[in-house]
């Protein structure tokens, strides 16, 4: 028998395992609610690792967003330190998906400035003040634009008038009584702005944020730096670990049953846990391939694929992604048909049919002298080429001589 026959008869059980029932193939009543049962499981395996992996602490848990704005990514003085803020606080309170919040354990760099930052959204009239401080610097913003517009207007319609252009003395009128509207609006919302900026620094947890501020060292944002660069790196690893310790006993389990169902020749159990096999190998893929992904560095790829551009050669990545999905398809296959599904196991199986008395196909008992199972039509023996006596059809050797089978 040759290698690509041996895998066929091999993929043909494991086959048979998913798709028939005591060697008939399901109905399509039955195979819609096996279908079922594996959407369920599956979607019930990823929330179940949802909830379980959400007792580790991320990286976005231990150094918060706010904290990396204000140590890391934003220098402070006493020109933006408000800007900063407001543009951190309305960030916070304008987002439309807020995830649940639970006290987490920080960076000990981060614990002063997230309390503040949280005790200052928690404060609803100073968030307004932000929001209406923010409302009139945009309004501001607009307004010195259309004034820039109309000195540029009115330099040219004065250039007219001068030279005695009766239609333009009119235009540079109106285009001065607009000007000076606007520049009082303006005036207007530049004190409004003042004021409110007057509020927000008089406020204690303002305050208190402006010191902190002031004796934010170099170190500590170096510090904060390398521990942010460490957990990304190692929090890929830890998350893996969580979700394997939920993956594996489901696998372990279902693994089980499959080969007790196999055993002992319990149809119903042999085709519902071969599914949750299957099913429970899915998402152990699936974390693994995106722990190797978050582990390595996304930039690195960005500069490969940049490299290959460069050169023309962007081809050459598609190539590589085809060659690793064909070896992971190789491993998979390995790892169900030498693993899951071997020849060693599937032979021990008929090792115990034939020493039972039970049909060597299908499984079920014999009547004592059957020759051919009356359930499966399965004939159980064959002439042996030594003795040309009978013996069993999947027997390694003949019940008569004693010799070992020759195919």
């Amino acid at each position: 028998m040759s290698a690509w026959e041996k895998f066929k008869n091999k993929f043909g059980k494991i086959r048979t395992h998913l798709t028939s029932l005591d060697d008939q193939p399901l109905g399509k009543a039955a195979l819609v609610i096996i279908i079922f049962l594996d959407v369920f499981i599956l979607v019930s395996i990823f929330n179940g690792l949802e909830a379980h992996t959400r007792q580790l602490s991320s990286p976005d848990d231990y150094i918060p967003n706010a904290c990396r704005e204000i140590i890391v990514n934003r220098q402070w003085n006493p020109t933006n330190r408000i800007d900063n803020i407001s543009q951190i606080i309305i960030a916070s309170s304008t987002t439309y998906y807020r995830g649940e919040e639970r006290k987490r354990e920080q960076h000990p760099v981060c614990v002063p400035y997230s309390d503040l930052v949280d005790q200052i959204k928690s404060d609803k009239v100073l968030v307004g003040i932000f929001e209406e401080r923010s409302k009139a610097e945009r309004e501001a913003r607009e307004l010195q634009r259309e004034i820039d517009n109309l000195k540029g207007a009115y330099d040219t319609s004065l250039l007219e008038t001068i030279a005695k252009k009766q239609e333009s003395q009119t235009k540079v009128a109106a285009i001065k009584e607009d000007f000076l509207k606007k520049s009082a609006a303006l005036d207007t919302l530049k004190a409004k702005i003042a004021s409110l900026e007057q509020s927000i620094n008089g406020d204690p947890k303002i305050k208190l944020l402006w010191e902190k501020l002031q004796t934010l060292q170099e170190q500590d944002r170096q510090k904060l730096l390398s521990d942010l660069r460490t957990i990304n790196f190692w929090y890929p690893v830890k998350r893996l670990g969580m979700q394997l310790m939920f993956l594996i006993p489901l696998f372990i389990a279902f693994y089980l049953w499959n080969s007790t169902s196999i055993r002992k020749s319990r149809g119903i159990q042999t085709l519902v846990s071969s599914h949750l096999l299957g099913v429970s190998c899915i998402p152990i893929l699936f974390k693994i391939t995106e722990a190797v992904y978050d582990i390595i560095p996304k930039k690195l790829l960005k500069q490969l694929i940049d490299f290959l551009e460069s050169f023309k050669l962007i081809a050459l990545w598609h190539y590589i992604v085809i060659a690793i999905s064909v070896g992971v398809s190789l491993l998979l296959i390995y790892i169900i048909q030498k693993k899951l599904f071997s020849s060693e196991r599937i032979g021990r199986i008929i090792e115990r049919r034939i020493s039972n008395g039970d049909c060597q196909q299908c499984g079920k008992h014999l009547p004592s002298g059957s020759s051919a199972c009356p359930f499966c039509g399965f004939g159980q023996y064959k002439l042996c080429s030594h003795c040309q006596k009978q013996m069993h059809v999947y027997g390694k050797f003949c019940r008569e001589c004693g010799q070992k089978a020759t195919d």
